[in-house]
């Protein structure tokens, strides 16, 4: 008997705890750079790539081959016990391409949550302070120390209680629904005033653009204004680079649009092309304050993907995926705009490089989320072979995470599908 997507779906029902969610009942089958094809041999345009993972796209041929290399030589021996030197040269090019003119040192680790966590842990031991600033909409992780610092508590931590304390919640400065630079700055001095003394904080965490929040870019003189309170106050600021990283808003890091430099930053996702690696990079002296034992994990840095993520950097390189960050994100924004030209309920589209999004509001009314179009969009898209992703606050806006390596036609197609899908809501 054949498997079929909703087969699988039982299996997954009876095996796998709810918790676990899936957006689309869909089981993949195989993928080619910006195309999956599910157990049914239908084949999908993918327009989320892995959430942001996928920037070089599934299965790049360098990267299968230099996987496939390193598992010739060894794929597993615990960097804290013998040492190998792919980890050592990830960390040297991370070194010299996150934006910063002083010595830099890397941590390696698994996943964006525990990068997030090991920032904290280093900002804490670098400063002798606890407590942590994070800001409405911020999305750093699933772990109990990054529930604390998410600030969406529905689905990521409902029903389990209190997240760990010493976290404070600024407001994350956002145009479209009132939130100003003044507003986000102010409401930073208010927790120094009613909630905890600057000399009690250890750092701010910010993701230059927000991911799950709704794609919002934070302005340039918001993050010089932040930047200049952290020096103010000996905070450290920790830009949370896991989704924005890698190439995805045009730089490799998005901080290096930003006019300022983070003391510690946090990538994962793309770094590796969907392999399992995460990391900290950061000014030595702060990467140093722990002592030897404090850092690591037994799979932190795994050969295997250090080798896919040394493969990654030389894409970027050799295809230069920078300026292709661009022009994907120039053409989508274009044809997306044309859409919006056409259906009032598309209030905004905006992007930082490839990072795009498209918020609707009910009528064009921005105090009217619609987060139910938002969903029968991507159940529609779906339906005519499109993969998309929903994120917000609200739950109202669409976001775009394709492959960078997808071709223009690939692209084309699938504005031609989101086109087809507003024009059948409307």
């Amino acid at each position: 008997m054949s498997k079929t997507n909703e087969s699988l779906m039982q299996r997954r029902t009876a095996a796998v705890p709810r918790g676990v969610g899936q957006i689309h009942p869909i089981f993949a089958a195989k993928a080619e750079n910006a195309t999956v094809t599910d157990v049914e041999g239908r084949e999908f345009i993918d327009f989320a790539g892995g959430i942001a993972v996928l920037n070089t796209g599934h299965l790049h041929p360098k990267i299968v081959a230099a996987v496939q290399e390193q598992l010739t030589k060894l794929s597993h021996t615990c960097f804290q016990v013998l040492a190998y030197e792919p980890y050592v040269e990830v960390c040297e090019k991370i070194n010299a391409k996150v934006p910063g003119d002083f010595d830099k040192k890397t941590l390696l680790v698994t996943t964006g949550s525990e990068a997030v966590e090991n920032a904290v842990k280093i900002a804490r031991a670098a400063t002798g302070r606890a407590g942590v600033i994070a800001f409405t909409g911020g999305y750093h992780g699933r772990t109990m120390m990054t529930l604390g610092l998410t600030g969406k508590v529905v689905p990521y931590s409902a029903g389990m209680g209190l997240m760990p304390g010493g976290v404070f919640r600024a407001q994350y400065p956002c145009e479209i629904h009132g939130v100003s630079t003044d507003d986000a700055i102010a409401s930073i001095e208010r927790i120094f005033k009613n909630d905890a003394e600057p000399k009690d904080i250890a750092a701010i965490i910010i993701e230059p653009v927000q991911g799950e929040g709704g794609f919002y870019v934070a302005p340039k003189d918001f993050m010089k204004r932040l930047r200049a309170l952290c020096d103010q106050h000996g905070i450290l600021l920790i830009a949370d680079e896991v989704q924005t990283g890698a190439g995805r808003t045009g730089t490799f890091f998005a901080m290096e649009q930003m006019g300022v430099v983070p003391d510690l930053t946090t990538f994962a996702k793309s770094i590796a092309g969907g392999f399992p690696l995460a990391g900290v990079c950061g000014k030595a002296e702060y990467m140093d304050a722990i002592a030897p034992g404090g850092l690591g994990g037994t799979y932190a840095g795994s050969p295997i993907a250090c080798a896919a993520a040394l493969a990654v950097m030389e894409v970027f390189e050799e295809e230069n995926l920078l300026d292709r960050s661009k022009a994907v994100g120039e053409r989508l924004v274009t044809g997306l705009k044309a859409i919006q030209a056409k259906h009032n309920s598309i209030g905004d589209v905006r992007a930082l490089g490839s990072m795009i999004a498209v918020e609707l509001f009910e009528g064009g009314d921005h105090h009217k989320p619609a987060a139910a179009l938002v969903g029968q969009v991507v159940a529609k898209a779906r339906d005519k072979g499109l993969i998309l992703l929903s994120c917000g606050t609200y739950g109202n806006v669409l976001r775009v995470l394709v492959p960078l390596t997808a071709e223009d036609a690939l692209l084309d197609k699938g504005l031609a599908i989101i086109a087809e899908c507003f024009d059948e809501l409307a």
